[in-house]
């Protein structure tokens, strides 16, 4: 876990009087985290993975801290089309969508000169969006997901997304794209789930961890060959690609050596959550987090919070619970974990009813749907409030 580079003694104070439970960003660190993602992506520009941020108040701040940061790589095309109407440009909807609200949405958007771009990855998704073309009278950039998986003998070292897996698949698509009135193929996105989203270090987890970076290892050179040769076949095919994006943050470095990749995504890098503690590369402070209140003192060294059970999703394990971070001493009970309403902690240090307890949360983007705002803890000592999605009044998915 990193070092904390501030004190719980320090938060209380920054934090007093606000109302409790709250979701906090520490603008400080969230600059210099964003700092180290550019570092790390050489020269190559990066699309910000908005599933992970999930606040347009944060995406604006970090696209014009640096040159680098240029675009949004969405989750949802509802998403998109709410960031095209609040003037965002350049917009790349991660995952394919067959909801008519959702593309009607997004034509609208198109009609008044917004830049959005739709994800498919296989033919049966493209009706819907000539229909739409049709009716609203524009048309729609698309892009090809390529499925970034490896296979290693009987184990399948991936996640399950695309089924355009080799240059075969990709021409048989962008062919189809082709010959579909109101759709254009703009882009080819990649995001290696298995070297991006895997700790390097896993707590306790040893001989797993060994694997997974010898895993990692193979995949990668696997990954930049098949994917440079989709890349080859589709431009030889005369198909056009404004765009290639790949990685995400646990995998800058090696896929900006992919001389194919000409952007590259990421998101959770910003926020720092607990699941990026474990990269060989590359050390995330921890800009996000939220405060409970202590609200119970049952016995003595333990206290009992107020709300908690902020689980991040994935696969149900101990290591999507949130941790306390602050004060240093604080431990979630294993009999217990992180509660609907109530989450019990044990600690060294004496806590006053009232006091916040800082906690981490597993995965970036999952807090901010806990809350309708977020505190901006700004280097002069301020405080903001700025709305997530949620506060916006939309859950996306």
């Amino acid at each position: 876990m990193p070092r904390p580079l501030r004190s719980h003694a320090e938060y209380r104070e920054r934090l007093r009087g606000e109302h409790l439970p709250l979701a906090f960003v520490d603008l400080e660190l969230l600059l210099l985290n964003a700092d180290s993602l550019v570092a790390r992506a050489g020269s190559k520009p990066i699309r910000l993975a908005s599933k992970s941020i999930r606040c347009r108040e944060l995406l604006r701040r970090v696209l014009a801290h640096h040159p680098l940061f240029q675009g949004v790589l969405c989750f949802s095309a509802g998403e998109a089309a709410h960031l095209a109407a609040h003037d965002f440009r350049d917009l790349v909807v991660a995952y394919p969508t067959v909801d008519a609200h959702d593309i009607a949405a997004v034509c609208r958007q198109l009609a008044r000169g917004a830049q959005i771009c739709l994800m498919v990855d296989e033919p049966g998704q493209l009706p819907p969006l000539v229909a739409a073309a049709a009716e609203h009278q524009v048309e729609i950039a698309v892009a090809i997901d390529l499925d970034m998986s490896t296979r290693v003998g009987p184990i399948y070292f991936g996640v399950h997304r695309s089924p355009v897996h080799d240059v075969p698949a990709a021409i048989a698509l962008a062919d189809a794209i082709a010959r579909s009135p109101g759709l254009r193929l703009d882009g080819l996105m990649g995001y290696e789930a298995q070297i991006a989203g895997l700790q390097d270090h896993a707590p306790g987890q040893q001989l797993r961890s060994l694997a997974v970076r010898a895993l990692k290892l193979r995949s990668a050179r696997e990954l930049q060959a098949r994917r440079g040769a989709v890349v080859r076949a589709l431009r030889e095919r005369g198909h056009q690609l404004r765009f290639v994006n790949g990685g995400g943050t646990g995998s800058l470095e090696s896929t900006a050596a992919d001389e194919s990749v000409t952007e590259l995504a990421a998101g959770s890098g910003l926020y720092g959550p607990l699941l990026f503690d474990g990269y060989a590369t590359f050390a995330p402070l921890p800009a996000a987090g939220f405060a409970l209140p202590v609200v119970r003192r049952p016995a003595p060294g333990i206290y009992t919070c107020f709300g908690g059970g902020w689980i991040a999703s994935g696969a149900a394990g101990p290591d999507r619970l949130p941790r306390p971070y602050l004060p240093a001493s604080a431990r979630l009970l294993a009999t217990e974990g992180a509660g609907e309403v109530q989450t019990p902690i044990t600690c060294d240090e004496p806590l006053a009813l009232g006091d916040p307890v800082l906690f981490r949360h597993a995965k970036a983007g999952e807090l901010c749907e806990h809350v309708h705002e977020l505190v901006l803890l700004t280097p002069n000592g301020h405080r903001e409030r700025v709305p997530t999605y949620r506060g916006d009044g939309f859950a996306f998915v």
